[in-house]
């Protein structure tokens, strides 16, 4: 009889679920819809604006936004093959070079009466976007590793109070409220998921709260920041100063009716309102699709935010649940303070709507932290190993 002998065991293969697994192409298609739609309505939006403003070139803005779209696209693409875990390693360094490019930033020229921007030669970039990021990143990092002490106050409170705080201080020296108001929201939503204890989140939020209305207030400490509250209650205090762009904005939105006034037949583009490229660009949308286009654009942008929570629950790594729950709370919550800025129902906070006002370095990093997402995604979609 023919002895038999048993093959040595061979360790089976692991690959890596991040290469082997599909993106989640409902959220790719999500995103990619919206930026057509949005580089449409930008176009529509700007056409005027630059002809007047810019030698007489309509395209000066849709060709650079183009331009940046597809660099952020293609970032996009390539960061989803990447394994978003890596970011764990950058989470401190993203946050003192936040920091540093924050200080950098304040003692650069003035651009409309406040210090935002750093000027590239090309183009400008806001340090205050990159901020959201290195914020995102580093709480997810510090969740994941103080999970099992989230509740308490040294784990749990300290060290997140001192990183939101030493961002919102810089911003609120640029000034810069509504990214400072983003970046609490952004923070509030982690840190509940991150299983915070409720007591001290609540004692925390409110005394956040209540030092921001105090420093709004003061005199002399936010200077434009009490007037914008007398003239978003009453814009028509002052109609053709401190509240033309409210009103304008508020025409925009009524002249649209129910199925608005067609693509590019917007009248208060035509130099009535004030920039309407960049942070009341959905005014424009409504003048021109109306309430019924206007309304599919925000479903769009909630089956978005939808499909991202979605990504995020699935995921069976916590780095990669927190990190891609931060990244589509801030476009959820971007697109919410933008449109109640248009519709006057909160003041004016200078803040733009994702993938369609103007802005070429914040399209390149809004696209990229997409990319993150879907990179979370293909772990998602596998069995944990």
């Amino acid at each position: 009889m023919r002895e038999l002998t048993t093959a040595p065991h061979k360790k089976k293969r692991v690959v890596s679920p991040i290469r082997t697994a599909p993106m989640d192409y409902t959220f790719l298609v999500l995103v990619l819809v919206i930026l057509t739609i949005g580089l449409i309505m930008l176009f529509s939006a700007s056409y005027a604006y630059a002809y007047y403003y810019m030698n007489q070139n309509s395209f000066h803005f849709i060709s650079r936004q183009l331009m940046f779209a597809v660099l952020g696209v293609a970032a996009m693409i390539v960061i989803s093959f990447i394994d978003y875990r890596i970011l764990r390693k950058f989470a401190w360094p993203l946050y003192g070079l936040a920091l540093v490019l924050l200080v950098i930033v304040l003692f650069l020229p003035e651009i409309n009466y406040v210090h935002r921007w750093i000027n590239l030669g090309f183009t400008t970039f806001q340090p205050s976007e990159l901020a959201k990021l290195a914020l995102v990143v580093l709480y997810a990092h510090l969740i994941t590793q103080n999970y099992d002490k989230m509740k308490t106050f040294r784990y749990g409170i300290v060290p997140f109070a001192v990183i939101l705080g030493s961002f919102a201080l810089l911003l609120v020296l640029e000034p810069h409220l509504s990214a400072t108001v983003l970046l609490c929201c952004i923070a509030a939503v982690m840190l509940i998921a991150g299983g915070i204890n409720m007591k001290w989140f609540t004692l925390a939020g409110a005394s956040a709260v209540g030092l921001l209305a105090v420093v709004a207030l003061i005199p002399g400490v936010i200077p434009y920041a009490a007037s914008r509250l007398s003239y978003w209650l009453d814009p028509f205090s002052d109609p053709l100063g401190k509240g033309f762009q409210t009103i304008q904005s508020l025409y925009a939105i009524g002249s649209g009716g129910v199925m608005g006034a067609g693509i590019g037949q917007s009248r208060q583009k035509y130099l009535y309102l004030p920039e309407p490229h960049n942070d009341f660009i959905f005014a424009v949308v409504c003048e021109e699709l109306g309430f019924v286009g206007a309304t599919c654009i925000i479903i769009l942008f909630a089956l978005l935010v939808w499909r991202g929570f979605h990504i995020a629950m699935k995921c069976k790594d916590r780095f990669g649940c927190m990190l891609a729950l931060g990244l589509i709370t801030q476009v959820g919550v971007q697109v919410i303070l933008n449109i109640a800025v248009v519709t006057n129902t909160i003041p004016n906070t200078g803040i733009s709507l994702p993938f369609f006002s103007y802005g070429g370095t914040a399209l390149v990093m809004l696209l990229a932290q997409m990319g993150v997402i879907l990179s979370v995604s293909r772990q998602s979609s596998v069995e944990k190993e």
